[in-house]
């Protein structure tokens, strides 16, 4: 049913301390002597302890309220839904960081006008203006249609107050923003006939933050690309060596005519060359402009907000966001310890992998950790996944661990699996922005279809075919990167209290001590040398404030970053340092 359009004379607002006031009456005279949730008290009002931090919208008619609505941000660690149940049982209330809409109310006099579709969408708005991710309630049942109607979902759990009867429910903000496009008119004119007064826009999802700030230094326009000498971009992880020889030779022998030129439409003498490469037929790969862009492609003609999905935590940030910001699935974390170096437990793994996933997306090597599962050892798990779950498997940077160690050939002759192959990193070609999908021919066909003509630019389509002709000399480099990476893993490791983890790709992880400076004061201390790290703590869950990675460079590059790295370090740690520990003139 849709819901009515309120006039003008509706004003929807922030509440009041005034508005308070009358709110508690109104929860009294509803909810105590109306619906019999609550006793009937002499003072004539009801509150509870939530009321310190609660947010209230109103909405309001000539001064009096006709309706309201509450939300509990999760930043007291408080809910009311924590009277009902125990957090751990539902998957969206573990974390805590949800936020609570409760209290929908519509007064008696108002009731006819439908303005609980109006609190709702006011709730919604709030909570996405103010960074929130997912909205958990608890919904009446005598209206509960109106919280189904907006996109919340049911968690499977009644509960009675009183002589009311609820149900838990939960959305993510991804799904809210889904759902709402089918209120895309009402929305509209509901905008033009209340009297909108909250000074927050719906938030569009941000783009997921990938390092590369140091970009800002050069200037983004790239009109001083020579400031690019002065500084180390540690902070994302391309190559520090140069494409092989012979991609330089092909693009500067025609760089006019490759510039200017339109390439194959669907790349097909790219995606012919990587067949023959990979020992795989040209119907089991579809290029594409960077790994990012696939991704996109794939998972949102895969995927919408009923889809469940299992990634790594901590893991490449795209896959989260793309999943829980873009889409708006339900996605689940299988956590990586610490204490065991980040690594993959398989036995656990091939244990979740039986709950009947959509998708589930692994990073292999891992990114931030540096960890890589053997390829014989992942094929066994791989064995026993159900049919019905597609498997994504990211090898952006497998060739470090090995060129043996790709499922290629695996994922051309299964039913389920898809490899992502970014061509960025191994083959130093990061600004050509070249990856590939490699799986079973009808999963690539369909995938195809919706890929636009020219996806991959001319002279990224020659540098990649130049660069797989000649693995010797990316051979070369992966041996040296390996020779690099021990030695800079061996300077940092004599700064006091950090830890580095081992790993296998061209970057390290390190975890910095809990009681001296954070990764984001490190960041920002290195740069001012031209130095630019990475605070992965939006990376993983557990990562907190005191981890980085760092990108390995050359010898010589390796050692300026120690060197500023210590300085910064030294720096702040003897301001972080209590007063009883410093030498006092």
């Amino acid at each position: 049913m849709q819901p009515k359009l309120a006039s003008k004379q509706i004003v929807v607002r922030l509440a009041t301390e005034t508005d308070r006031a009358q709110i508690y009456r109104l929860r009294h005279d509803i909810y105590a002597c109306e619906l019999g949730q609550h006793a009937v008290n002499g003072d004539g009002r009801l509150s509870d302890a939530l009321d310190e931090f609660n947010v209230y919208l109103v909405a309001a008619c000539a001064g009096d309220i006709a309706g309201f609505i509450s939300i509990t941000p999760p930043e007291n660690g408080r809910f009311s839904v924590d009277k009902y149940v125990r957090r751990g049982d539902f998957a969206p209330l573990r974390d805590g960081r949800f936020h609570e809409v409760r209290l929908l109310t519509v007064t008696p006099n108002h009731r006819g006008r439908e303005i609980a579709f109006a609190l709702m969408y006011a709730a919604f708005r709030w909570v996405d203006a103010h960074n929130g991710d997912r909205i958990v309630a608890i919904g009446r049942r005598e209206i509960l249609d109106l919280y189904l109607h907006v996109g919340l979902e049911r968690l499977g759990c009644e509960m009675r107050a009183g002589a009311v009867t609820y149900e838990l429910l939960a959305a993510t903000l991804p799904q809210f923003h889904v759902r709402l496009k089918d209120f895309a008119s009402l929305l509209q004119r509901l905008e033009r006939s209340l009297d909108w007064r909250l000074a927050f826009p719906f938030r569009q999802p941000a783009p997921c933050f990938h390092g590369g700030a140091f970009f800002d230094a050069i200037g983004p326009e790239f009109d001083h690309l020579e400031r690019r000498h002065e500084i180390i971009n540690a902070d994302v992880l391309d190559a520090w060596f140069p494409p092989s020889p012979r991609v330089l030779a092909a693009l500067s022998k025609d760089l006019p005519w490759l510039l200017r030129t339109s390439p194959p439409t669907q790349s097909e003498g790219l995606t012919r060359v990587i067949a023959r490469v990979r020992g795989v037929a040209p119907a089991n790969i579809l290029p594409a402009a960077g790994s990012s862009d696939a991704i996109f492609l794939a998972f949102r003609h895969w995927l919408n907000p009923s889809s469940r999905v299992l990634i790594l935590d901590p893991t490449y940030g795209e896959y989260a966001h793309v999943l829980e910001k873009v889409i708006g699935c339900r996605v689940d974390r299988l956590a990586l310890a610490r204490e065991d170096n980040y690594r993959v437990n398989l036995g656990v793994l091939e244990n979740i992998t039986q709950r009947g996933y959509d998708l589930i997306a692994l990073v292999n090597p891992n990114s931030p950790t540096g960890q890589h599962i053997p390829r014989a050892e992942l094929e066994k798990v791989l064995r026993h996944i159900p049919a019905s779950t597609r498997v994504w498997v990211d090898e952006t940077y497998v060739e470090y661990a090995g060129a043996n160690q790709s499922l290629e050939n695996v994922a051309a002759a299964s039913a389920n699996l898809v490899v992502c192959k970014s061509m960025s990193k191994v083959y130093a070609l990061s600004g050509a922005r070249v990856a590939y999908l490699c799986g079973p021919e009808n999963i690539i066909a369909e995938l195809r279809g919706l890929t636009p003509p020219w996806a991959v630019g001319l002279p990224a389509q020659v540098a990649a075919v130049a660069a797989l002709q000649d693995p010797d000399y990316y051979a070369a480099r992966y041996v040296e990167t390996h020779r690099l990476r021990e030695a800079l893993a061996e300077e940092l490791s004599h700064f006091d209290g950090w830890e580095v983890l081992p790993g296998i790709a061209n970057f390290l992880l390190c975890h910095l001590p809990a009681v001296g400076p954070t990764a984001a004061q490190i960041v920002k201390q290195c740069r001012t040398e031209g130095l630019f790290l990475r605070d992965v703590g939006a990376m993983g869950r557990n990562f907190g404030t005191h981890a980085l990675r760092i990108a390995v460079k050359d010898a010589v590059t390796n050692q300026r970053m120690v060197a500023i790295m210590s300085s910064a370090n030294n720096r702040l740690s003897s301001r972080t340092k209590p007063l009883s520990s410093l030498q006092l003139a």
